[in-house]
This record gives C-alpha cells, structure tokens and sequence, in this order.
C-alpha cells in the first residue's frame, strides 16, 4: 500500500479494507518516514512498514514474514516511531487548523475558513505548539511536514 494513492490515501484505504475484512494484510512501501505516517499507518492495521530504497532481497524476505503473520519493522523505522513524542497527536480540529497553517493563512483567514472566532483560532494555535514542542508557525510548518503530519498537494 502507498500512502499517497489520488482520492482515497493510504491509511484511509487500509482502514476501509479493514472495516470490510480484517484478514487482509497491510504492507506500507513508500519514500515517507515522518514518524506521524508511521504511526498512523501502523494505527490503521498496517503489519509493515517499508522504505522503496530497500533492497529487493529485503522486500521478499519482508512479504513472506507479514504473510506468515509477523510484523516488520526495520531498524530505521522503529528507531523514528520510538522518537515519536507520546501526547502529541493533534485533535481534528487542531489538525484542521494546522492544515490553513500550512497553506499559510492567517488567523483571521482561518476563523472564517472553519467558522470559529479568531480569538479560538489563536487557542488552537498555541496548543499546536505546545504538542509539537516548536515555537512558533514556521517552525510548525516545517515540523509538520517533516514528521507527515500534512503533506503538500
């Protein structure tokens, strides 16, 4: 499973898929390592989670594992999931509100966007921060993308 497919992405497929039948078995083979894509992929059902630059070898020793009913998680990927800061997950809303950040809106704009004043707006700001241990909204954009918390479209 890719993470980014057109429509629907990864996770969102693999979730679906799920609700329908929990047997099948989830390989995620992408370029993304931020430790937010790694955890939601895992989150979702995912029973591995592999970078393309990996060699063939691995790959086929990986497939014959998750079908065998094992997990798979290399080094690099575990060692990114365990540097992950446990509590930061954002809420949707925050998620929302990170999102117009991204797409460099400003408070005002985001309060009209999603319909909330901008005093509310500045509220959801600082507790973006504050979970992304940054300082200001630069640094959570940056941040944010690095980790695979939004992705540019």
């Amino acid at each position: 499973m890719d993470l980014r497919l057109p429509g629907m992405n990864g996770v969102e497929a693999i979730t679906a898929i799920r609700q329908l039948s929990p047997e099948p078995r989830f390989i995620v083979l992408t370029t993304y390592d931020g430790d937010e894509d790694i955890f939601r992929a895992l989150a979702a059902g995912a029973q591995a989670y592999l970078l393309k630059a990996m060699s063939h070898v691995e790959l086929g020793n990986a497939i014959r594992k998750v079908y065998a009913g094992l997990k798979v998680l290399p080094a690099e990927i575990s060692k990114t999931l365990t540097e992950r800061t446990p509590g930061s997950e954002l809420s949707p809303r925050e998620l929302q509100v990170l999102n117009l950040i991204v797409d460099g809106r400003s408070n005002r704009e985001i309060g009209e966007a999603l319909g909330i004043s901008e005093a509310t707006v500045k509220w959801h700001v600082n507790i973006i921060l504050s979970r992304m241990n940054v300082t200001d909204r630069t640094q959570a954009t940056v941040a944010a993308l690095k980790r695979g918390i939004v992705h540019l479209t």
